[in-house]
Parts: structure tokens; sequence; C-alpha cells
């Protein structure tokens, strides 16, 4: 989509307020343009004795009702032009979060959460400024500009009007210049912003890094690099823009001379009356707003128009992930899940595959362990489950569906995941844990906290479950944010549980406590447990191991330690580490 069909589509909703704002912006011009001619018709009347005491007060009242007409023009035309540039502004801050909740991780991997607030902060507020400010600015300049010349060829002189306007001419063909220049400058401007509030972001959230490697200084210099760019790019529009204005005001002081000059000498020759040249002085004075009106106009447009593009761009981003055009009717599911020569590799990736010809039949209620080291595909096997990334069409089925038939809402639904990062909110304990299940009762909540082994820990602190986490859980151990990550998962009750190495932060005798409380809590329900340790693996019906993205061995974990081939090595190699740790 344009950017001027996109920005359309918006001012459509609310064109109706524009035509009032407008309209009410046009009676306060011509009222304005009438001040000028009442006024040198007093002059006029009293120098040639034509006009008396009634005459000038019917004129003066004239004035004052004029006066009073801007006042109550001036209210409406703010209230209808600058609220509709307020709800632009509102609607495509929701668009743009909403298309952003609907991108893939791919497009996540390649856009930094700096650069995407600043099209929330800068480039929206840039939008309003041009369908707000920029619109009432262009249309009061050219309504103005209209009816004050009109008034200065009716009232005054043609002759005298051509004249002072031709160092004004000079002006149309300077804005179209400082247009070009003006949006070129203002969207490097907005992307040099968008470096530097992504750099800021990054650096704020891994402080501790910092700070434990003692890099802040490197990190002070390579900020003041970019903040430097940052600089100069917001000089280079600043610059542009003092040029330009006192450029104008040059301009527009040349044709108040010529005034003073041609029209005195005019005025001085009875070509003109006094009253039309007093007149003719406060019209130069007025129309000098349309003419500064007219560069801000334009700065205010191209740089909204820059900022449009930027979120054009992104806007015009396709979601990966979406429902499929022959999406099957399905509403819930029970658990069954097949892989068919599952074969995967990144899209950003291509050239290697993660995941190579696994084949693998999961039962409904069955607990399946899935280990291997690192790199061998694990969590590759939860995220394609979860539909973050597509396969070939049949590669993975559940309840006999193809996954992509699924209705996406449904699928994330029916499936609960704890993935490997445990990310938390920066929100109470309790709000994190009934993050995903609305109308979570206090007894539910307790409950899953409990089964997660995480309850004791909990309201261990002053304020219990009201206890705020902090950015992305920082105030937690490692231990707790991954035990929260479990209890936000149990609350949900889905049919499908992922645990993406979901135990790697906890001890092994809570550990077994965990699964312990998994399997009776999970009975009849389907649950995949991803590790690397054999003790997460304990209660798990089968054991699937990875190697190099190919699984290499599957079974009980009494079949694959009578097997004696890579689980078995595992097993007892962490059995022996495990007694020395207890040893020492």
């Amino acid at each position: 989509m344009s950017d001027w069909k996109r920005l359309f589509s918006y001012i459509k909703r609310y064109w109706w307020r524009y035509v009032l704002g407008m309209a009410a912006l046009y009676v306060v011009d011509d009222m304005n343009a009438w001040v000028p001619r009442l006024t040198g018709m007093i002059t006029d009347g009293l120098l040639d004795g034509s006009l008396g005491f009634d005459g000038v007060r019917d004129l003066v009242i004239r004035i004052l009702l004029c006066g009073l007409a801007v006042v109550i023009g001036r209210f409406l035309w703010r209230y209808f032009i600058f609220l509709p540039s307020r709800m632009i502004e509102r609607d495509m801050r929701d668009d743009l979060y909403k298309h952003l909740q609907l991108l893939s991780p791919v497009f996540y991997n390649t856009h930094k959460t700096g650069d995407l607030m600043s099209y929330f902060t800068n480039d929206l507020a840039a939008v309003r400024m041009a369908m707000g400010p920029s619109v009432v600015t262009a249309f009061d300049a050219s309504v103005m500009l209209i009816l004050v010349l009109s008034q200065m060829i009716r009232y005054v002189d043609l002759k005298l009007t051509l004249v002072a306007m031709i160092p004004l001419l000079l002006i149309v063909w300077g804005n179209y210049y400082y247009a070009k220049a003006m949006n070129r400058r203002f969207e490097e401007k907005q992307e040099a912003f968008s470096v530097l509030s992504d750099e800021t972001q990054e650096a704020i959230s891994g402080i501790r890094v910092l700070k434990g490697f003692v890099q802040e200084m490197k990190e002070l210099y390579h900020f003041r690099k970019l903040n430097e760019d940052n600089r100069e790019k917001n000089l280079r529009v600043a610059s542009l823009r003092a040029w330009f204005i006192p450029t104008l005001f040059l301009l527009i002081g040349l044709s108040s001379v010529i005034t003073l000059l041609y029209g005195g000498y005019m005025t001085l020759t009875a070509q003109i009356t006094l009253g039309r040249f007093v007149a003719f002085n406060s019209y130069i004075g007025m129309i000098v707003w349309p003419m500064l009106a007219a560069g801000e106009c334009v700065t205010m447009f191209s740089q909204g128009m820059a900022s449009m593009k930027r979120i054009n761009v992104l806007m015009n981003e396709e979601p990966d992930i979406v429902d499929s055009p022959d999406v099957e009717p399905v509403e819930g599911l029970a658990g069954e899940i097949e892989f068919n020569d599952l074969t995967f590799a990144y899209p950003d990736a291509p050239e290697r595959n993660v995941l190579e010809h696994v084949t693998l039949h999961i039962a409904a209620g069955e607990t399946v362990g899935i280990m291997g080291g690192t790199g061998s595909g694990k969590s590759s096997i939860t995220g394609l489950l979860y539909r973050l990334y597509d396969t070939e069409p049949g590669m993975i089925r559940i309840d006999g569906h193809d996954i992509a038939k699924i209705p996406l809402e449904v699928l994330r639904t029916q499936i609960s995941c704890v993935p490997q990062d445990n990310f938390l909110f920066s929100d109470t304990i309790r709000g994190n844990i009934a993050f995903g299940v609305d109308g979570a009762t206090e007894e539910e909540i307790e409950q899953a906290a409990k089964d997660a082994c995480v309850h004791e820990n909990i309201i261990a602190f002053p304020e219990g479950y009201d206890t705020r986490v902090g950015e992305r859980g920082v105030t937690l151990s490692g231990g707790q944010k991954q035990r929260c990550s479990i209890a936000r998962a149990l609350l949900k009750e889905a049919p499908v549980l992922l645990l993406d190495d979901a135990l790697s932060a906890v001890d092994t005798d809570t550990e077994a406590e965990i699964l312990k409380n998994l399997r009776r809590r999970r009975a009849g329900r389907t649950t995949l447990i991803v590790g690397h340790r054999v003790s997460t693996m304990e209660f798990a019906d089968h054991i699937c191991v990875l190697e190099d993205g190919r699984m290499i061995e599957y079974g009980t974990k009494e079949e694959l330690l009578a097997r004696g081939g890579v689980f078995a090595r595992t097993y007892e190699n962490q059995r022996l580490k495990g007694g020395e740790e207890a040893a020492e």
C-alpha cells in the first residue's frame, strides 16, 4: 500500500471533522480579512468628514463582531482538526502494535527493539503534526492569502498589489526545493535516532554484563559516536530551516519596503486614499503569516511524509505464519502428535538443516522426553509445534490434522509452552503466573506455584505474590524465574505442554519434585520435556535422543539403557559425575 493510500484510509474515518474544522477556519480568515478594510473606512470617513459618531460606532461594532466570530471559530477549528489528528495517531499506533504481534520471529531477528520503538514515538508524532497543524497551516495560509489578495485588489489597487507580491513569488519557488531537501534530511535524522534508541535500550538491558566485563568506557565511547551522528543529522535539519526562515523574512521585508515606497507615492499623488494605504499595510502584515506558514507547512508535511514512508515499510511486512486458506474447523486438541520425515532449516539460514528426517509418533496423553546436546535440534521441535516457524505440508500432524490447517488461535490456545528464555513481564508474580488465564482464582494461582515448587520462595518475599519482579524478572534468580514460568504454563491447563529445557536452573531434588507434580497434574494429557540431563527424563514414557538434528534413539528408559547407546553412556557419565559432586 502506498504512503498516500494508507494515510487517506485513516483520514476518511474522520473526514467530516476536517470539513467542519475547515469551515470554521474559513470564517476566521474571512473575518480577519475584513478588519483592515473596516479600519480603512473609519480612517477615510474621519479624514473627509463623511463619517459621524453613529457611523464610527456601527463600524466599530462590526469589528467587534468580527473579533467574536474569530474567537468562536478558532475554538471550533482547533477542536475539529487537532482532535482527529490525535485520533489518527491513536489508530495508527493500535494498528502498528497489532501488526507487530502478527510478525514471526524471523522479523524480530533482523529488527531491534530500539528501532521499533522509534516508530511509536518520533514517527507517529511527525505524522500527527502533518495531519493536524500542517493541515491547519496549509488551509489557513491558502484561504488567508486568497482573501487578503482579493481585498488588496478590490479595495486598494491592482498595480500596488502586483508590485508588492513580486518578492513573495520567489517563496513559492523556494518551497519546492526546500520540501525535497527537508524530506531527505528528516528521514536520515529518524534513522539516526532509531539506531541511538536501540543502542540505549540494549545497553540498559545488558548493564549487568557491561559492568561484569568492565566495558562501561568502551560502551560510552560507542554511544558517543552514535550520539554525535544523531546530533549531526539533527543539525542538518536545523541548518536547512535556519537558512530558509530568514530568507522568508528577507523577502517579506522587501515586500514591505516596496509597499511603503510605492504605496506612499500613490497616496501622495492621490491615486489611493490614506485609509486604503493604511489598510494595504495591514494586509501586507497579514500576508506575512501565509508566507511564513508555507515554510512551516512544508517542514511539518515533509517530516510527516518521511515518517509515513518508514511506517509504511513496516506495515507492508507480511506475516510469515498465518492461517492456511484451507484451514479446517478444529476447535480443540487431544494431543496426538506425529512427525513424518521432519526436515527443517531456519529461514535466515536455509543452507543448514537443524532437523533431518525425524519420524516420531506421540500418543495423546503420553509424556515424551526429547534429549540431546547443544545444537541437536531440541528447541526447534517446540518452536515448530507452536508454529513459530512453518514446515513442509504433512511433516507435522496433530490429531491427524496437518498443523498448518489447524487455526492458529486454536493451536496456541491448546498448547502451553515454557520457553528457554523464561521471560517475565514487569508485573507482580501473581500477574505473571496468571498471564495466560483470565479470571484465575487465588487458589488456582497458588496451586500452580506449589506444583512448580516456587510457592515457598514467593511467600518469603515481603509482598508475597504482589512482589513486582522488575524488567524481564530481573529481581528473581534464574531458578525462580524458571519455576514461575512453569507455574504460568501449568495454570493454563492446556492439552499439550512443552517444556523447553525448563528445569536447567533448578537442582536435582527440586527437579524431581517438579517432575512428580507434573506427572500427577498432567495425567492423561500430552507433555514434551526437552532437556539435556537424564534426570529430566525420569518420568517420561518414552525418550527421543537427537544428535545433529537426527533421531538416533527412541524408547523407554529401560530399553535405552539396555541398548547401551548414547543415552546409556550419557546416563552413566552424569550418574558418575553426580556421585563425585556428592562425595565432594
